[in-house]
């Protein structure tokens, strides 16, 4: 990667590690639904906003490949985590997250957009098992809450790797601007109809409101701006592994300032879960065959 892209990679990492403990915030004020559904309306009125005001052409093409990377890298993903964090904490959230690579190569080798090494394979039976120490030695009670939010951050992970590789396949000559407010008007509107079912819990406060313009306007706005012209540069799967760096930036934030407490087991599995990734995405160098 060149040095802009380097700035973009490093950006988007503290953006989204900061973003967790702001989830947290607004999902108590707004919801589960309501935060997904408002971030997601906001962020692409705030980039249109920008846009005309700075006379962008914007060239958005079909709305189909829109739609789907709205549903999952969107949709699925921003209602995955705001579901999740507040059950299972943002640091172990954080961890989760750190897993979309893995389920990103494994959908790319499908779809002939990767090639899974044998040290790939390693990584993928590493980054697994991760998940299994993750998830089976909490330093919390295993309730239904608990398992619930799991299984919603995993789904949010694969959400995530699938519009990743999607968007990689279909939207390749669909700016990044264009990418951005299209998949956040299509996610906004997937996930409006389930404020029927799960409404907006309380009056929000003035300051709430503030949290949720700046999860919507940085967070989601400028981190996907900078995220899908990453996945049209550099790939799907070397885009994705920014997750790493944010991983390791949410969980201390969660350790020190929100004092989440993470077992020693899953503290291991979080490490195991960043090697096997690692593997996957070829960033650990192999030994030259002789040496």
């Amino acid at each position: 990667m060149h040095r802009r892209q380097l700035l973009d990679y490093a950006s988007l990492s503290v953006i989204w590690g900061v973003s967790f403990v702001l989830v947290l915030k607004v999902v108590q004020a707004f919801g589960w639904v309501g935060a997904a559904t408002f971030r997601a309306f906001i962020a692409s009125a705030i980039l249109m906003l920008i846009a005309v005001v700075a006379r962008r052409r914007l060239v958005f093409g079909r709305w189909l490949p829109l739609a789907v990377v709205g549903a999952t890298s969107v949709a699925g993903q921003l209602i995955g985590l705001s579901f999740s964090t507040p059950r299972i904490g943002t640091a172990m959230a954080a961890i989760f997250v750190g897993t979309i690579p893995l389920f990103s190569m494994v959908i790319g080798q499908f779809w002939g957009l990767e090639h899974i090494t044998p040290s790939g394979r390693v990584g993928l039976f590493l980054g697994f098992g991760g998940i299994v120490l993750l998830v089976g030695f909490p330093a919390v009670p295993v309730t239904g809450t608990f398992v619930l939010g799991c299984v919603s951050s995993v789904l949010a992970a694969v959400s995530a790797a699938f519009g990743s590789n999607y968007a990689h396949k279909h939207l390749r000559a669909v700016g990044s601007w264009e990418q951005t407010i299209g998949s956040f008007v299509f996610g906004g509107i997937l996930t409006l109809p389930l404020l029927l079912v799960v409404p907006v819990p309380t009056t929000p406060q003035p300051f709430d409101y503030v949290y949720l313009v700046v999860l919507a306007g940085v967070c989601s706005a400028l981190a996907y701006v900078l995220y899908f012209r990453l996945v049209a540069e550099v790939g799907a799967t070397i885009a994705i592994s920014v997750e790493f760096v944010v991983t390791v930036i949410a969980v201390v934030l969660g350790t020190v300032l929100l004092k989440e407490r993470l077992s020693v087991v899953q503290v291991l599995g979080g490490a195991v879960i960043i090697a096997g990734c690692s593997l996957v995405l070829g960033l650990i160098p192999r030994r030259p065959s002789g040496s």
